[in-house]
């Protein structure tokens, strides 16, 4: 059986889009979808209607994204909208993201799974404070893939120079975030070109279309490469007289390959057995590999419960005290001194912020003075204490055991998006104190 990088008409791509107000990311994403034939003549024909009735001659295809009231009667995007669509090469899950600086957090949730993030800029105001914003998130959760979309070259004469520069400056930001694979595509969104179809206006331009590039950019990973982690979601003790003995964990594989054989190590207790059977869709098999839901099943009857850890190769020694990047994405600020809920795969702790490290600078990539906390769209550097012991790898090493969310215990709202150990190797300064010594607090 092939794990191999998927380039078949089978592969499926995660993608993100993002951009800043105005700059035409929705229209983009109804260029795409239309000229890729993948909107149903009922849709079209809905986007007509609306558009003529708002005195435009031509279809607004931003509408075939912006879904909610409030978006087209504002003419923003608001919420994530996620879509699907398929070409003969390869099939797609889209997350088109907001652009308003209040909506960032949004970006936080629709990139979190994607393995390409596409950024928008207005060609005719270059790379802003919410293009390195979003170009910070992409880097901060590790999206493998970025495409820079110049659009609206229309409105700037084709003029390869305008492309160039702004090209320029944002790969220099992206590579001092980390991003290694960068593509930037000049297009316009509202006239399609270097979208879907090359441009008649730019032979200057020698790369694919933005379509192109998405049918081609390799996608997925070979899970062999990576050390076995499933979460526990359930346990199966059915005790019926056709199934008296059974006990089977049921989860989904987060990363790597579990085979009948390989022995594990289940965190946080440090217990180990063997994969003695594994169910998948009611049948025994002998291999699972990520992203596979299955049922496992050891040799050796032990005390494991959901948001346990079954681990196989190099695993992460559990540990109450965790270092972190983070998102914030709440209006309430975290401070430290807060109390928390910390929920990683499928395990929720309760945990104390000890300290707020420090907050990164967008702009300068500099560290500033955590002090005061951190605010809603800050991303910055946490210190936590969890009451139990969580094995977490670096979000660096694995995208899916490496994050985790900080949750308020009064309401059950969504804090703060982590990932454990350092975002940005290239992050400077150090304004933030060191920590004093604490006691455990939690």
């Amino acid at each position: 059986m092939s794990t191999t990088i998927e380039t078949t008409a089978t592969s499926l791509l995660r993608f993100a889009t993002a951009g800043s107000v105005d700059d035409g990311k929705s229209t983009l994403v109804g260029r795409l979808l239309h000229d890729s034939k993948s909107v149903l003549a009922d849709q079209l024909e809905a986007v007509e209607h609306a558009s003529r009735s708002r005195g435009q001659d031509a279809p607004d295809l931003a509408l075939l994204t912006d879904g909610l009231r409030a978006e087209r009667e504002q003419g923003i995007t608001i919420d994530v909208a996620y879509r699907y669509f398929a070409t003969p090469r390869r099939r797609f899950i889209l997350a088109d993201t907001p652009g308003h600086v209040q909506y960032t957090r949004n970006m936080v949730t629709g990139a979190s799974t994607a393995e390409l993030a596409v950024v928008l800029v207005d060609a005719r105001n270059g790379v802003v404070e919410q293009t390195r914003r979003h170009a910070a998130v992409a880097a901060l959760l590790r999206v493998p893939h970025v495409v820079l979309a110049v659009n609206k070259m229309d409105l700037v004469g084709y003029a390869e120079p305008v492309f160039a520069a702004i090209a320029a400056e944002f790969t220099a930001y992206a590579a001092s975030l980390g991003v290694e694979d960068v593509l930037a595509v000049p297009i316009s969104a509202l006239a399609g070109d270097n979208v879907v179809e090359p441009s008649a206006h730019m032979d200057w331009y020698g790369g694919p279309t933005l379509l192109e590039h998405l049918e081609t950019v390799p996608v997925g990973s070979d899970p062999s490469a990576e050390p076995a982690r499933f979460p526990v979601q359930y346990v199966i003790r059915p005790q019926t007289e056709e199934h008296p003995d059974y006990r089977g964990y049921a989860g989904q594989l987060a990363s790597g390959v579990l085979r009948v054989g390989d022995p594990v190590i289940v965190l946080p207790s440090g217990l180990t057995s063997t994969v003695a059977g594994i169910d998948a869709l009611g049948r025994e098999t002998d291999i699972a590999w990520a992203p596979q839901s299955v049922t496992v099943r050891l040799t050796d009857d032990l005390d494991i419960s959901r948001g346990d850890l079954l681990a196989a190769g190099p695993a992460p020694a559990p540990t109450k005290d965790i270092e972190a990047t983070v998102s914030h994405l709440n209006e309430r600020p975290l401070r430290a001194g807060d109390k928390v809920l910390l929920k990683h795969t499928t395990r929720t702790v309760r945990a104390l912020v000890k300290e707020v490290s420090y907050r990164i600078d967008i702009d300068t990539l500099e560290r500033r003075s955590g002090a005061e906390g951190l605010t809603v769209n800050d991303i910055g550097h946490v210190r936590l204490r969890t009451a139990e012991p969580l094995a977490l790898d670096t979000y660096s090493a694995n995208r899916r055991t490496g994050s985790f969310l900080l949750i308020d215990p009064a309401d059950g709202t969504t804090l703060t998006a982590g990932m454990a150990g350092e975002a940005f190797e290239t992050v400077r300064g150090d304004d933030a104190p060191d920590a004093p010594e604490e006691e455990d607090w939690v």
